[in-house]
């Protein structure tokens, strides 16, 4: 390397970076990520020593507001200059004005999510961008990226793919709509291009999210894009099918996120049956019972939701099913509770989460009559995750003896002591794993980020145990 070239990295500027929140806010986090290396900044994982912090926020439930405010005044403490971007940046405080800026004055800098560009322009501001002769006359700098995908904050071989922000529902427990608009498709074209550019990257796991999955496309009326030359809807349907043989070359898995139940979701079934799409879906049903359904104005026919549930797994046996609840809504009544659980145990709900409701600022469920005592709302919450958790250990019992397909996360010493991973039934960080116990032949080798074989031995809380074979 010659003395200019060292010199230009050495002077560099800095800058720290912090995401918080959910796998959409993370993909805004590495299409920053991106543009900042592509620019010739080196980022940090620490505060000290960084020229400005960005902190990425999540400003959905009372909790992760918390995180993201401590987050900011930590960040603030130790280095004194701060750009705030993320939902919490999009949040009024409850006398007016911007929450942030009310709670930490001196931020340099506060945008909403998904402003790439708003973020870039506060960090030339107050951080010029370096100069690179060797690179500024150079269309895309792509060294450190995964070709059309940018920067991934992820293991190398999984990788969240958006293909959407925004949405179109008015549900009244939530305010994302106002924080992060209305739908807004990404053209298929160009989400097929980031897929691609990913499995040739390595990635075995590629999980599509968005705010609502199933809605792909309806902003612009399922218009057919191009990818390759070749027409493509932009619909869920059709994107899952071309992600599904973008798959196929690499041995890779595609895992949907975020599916509401539409009866197009139907479609889906065969391609699941087949294994082209993983026969797991992650379905935020929220509830179950019809008028509590109607007073959250949940989309699609809420009451029909079990019937659907039973033709998916008549439709694909291996079906898992993951979902999201809310325990103690404002006038949920215990014969409604009680439907809910039932529910659970009827539709044998694989993997369950369950919050006890909370008031949030700006969302119409603040202002329904029948708002219940807190600790009625956690006693409930606790009452539902032990049925919840009865439900998803017996499902994992019938396990006992399979052979599955595992891809492993982590297999230190090339997993002669064992490892942890996953089978198809277990998305990252939210389901269970599958520890690896050390491999019965002395040939046998784990290396993260290959799948391997696994016979199922035994059951542990909401975990498998497998015997590599």
């Amino acid at each position: 390397m010659s003395d200019t070239t060292t010199t230009a990295a050495a002077a560099a500027p800095k800058i720290g970076f912090v995401s918080l929140g959910c796998p959409k806010a993370l993909t805004d986090s590495e299409l920053i990520l991106t543009q900042l290396s592509a620019e010739g900044y080196q980022t940090s994982k620490r505060y000290e020593g960084a020229d400005l912090v960005i902190v990425n926020t999540c400003g959905f439930i009372d909790d992760a507001v918390k995180e993201s405010l401590d987050t900011i005044g930590e960040a603030l403490a130790a280095n004194g200059r701060v750009i705030v971007t993320g939902c919490l940046g999009a949040r009024e405080a409850d006398g007016g004005g911007n929450l942030v800026r009310s709670m930490h004055p001196s931020v340099l800098a506060v945008t909403g999510p998904h402003a790439t560009q708003e973020v870039m322009d506060a960090v030339h501001l107050h951080v010029p961008k370096p100069h690179d002769p060797f690179v500024d006359l150079v269309p895309e700098v792509r060294s450190q990226f995964r070709g059309e995908a940018g920067i991934k904050l992820t293991p190398r071989h999984y990788a969240y793919l958006k293909i959407s922000e925004g949405c179109n529902h008015r549900c009244t427990f939530c305010i994302i709509p106002s924080m992060r608009g209305d739908l807004v498709s990404r053209p298929v074209g160009d989400v097929l291009a980031e897929a691609r550019a990913l499995f040739e990257s390595g990635v075995k796991e590629l999980l599509v999210v968005s705010q609502d999955t199933s809605a792909y496309g309806v902003d612009v009326k399922y218009r057919t894009g191009f990818f390759d030359g070749r027409p493509v809807k932009t619909r869920m349907t059709e994107l899952c099918a071309a992600l599904a043989e973008l798959a196929k070359p690499h041995g890779a898995w595609v895992r949907l996120h975020y599916v509401y139940p539409y009866p197009h979701v139907d479609e889906l079934l065969p391609l699941m049956a087949t294994g082209a799409v993983l026969p797991y879906l992650d379905v935020p049903f929220q509830h179950s019972h019809p008028d509590m359904l109607r007073r959250m104005k949940r989309p699609a026919s809420g009451e029909k939701n079990l019937d659907r549930l039973l033709q998916w797994r008549a439709a694909c046996p291996e079906l898992v099913i993951r979902s999201t609840f809310i325990a103690g809504f404002p006038g949920e009544t215990e014969a409604e509770f009680q439907h809910l659980l039932d529910f659970v145990r009827e539709a044998q709900i694989d993997r369950a989460g369950c919050f006890a409701y909370s008031p949030v600022n700006g969302a119409a469920a603040n202002e329904l009559p029948g708002a219940l005592p807190a600790e009625l709302r956690e006693e409930r919450r606790a009452r539902f995750m032990a049925v919840a958790e009865e439900v998803s250990i017996a499902r994992l019992q019938r396990r006992v003896g399979a052979t599955m397909q595992v891809l492993v996360d982590h297999a230190p010493a090339l997993g002669r002591k064992g490892g942890t991973g996953r089978s198809y039934a277990d998305a990252p960080e939210i389901d269970g794993t599958v520890r690896l116990l050390p491999p019965e032949k002395a040939s046998k080798t784990l290396k993260a980020g290959e799948f391997t074989r696994a016979r199922i031995v035994a059951t542990d809380g909401h975990d498998l145990v497998g015997q590599p074979i």
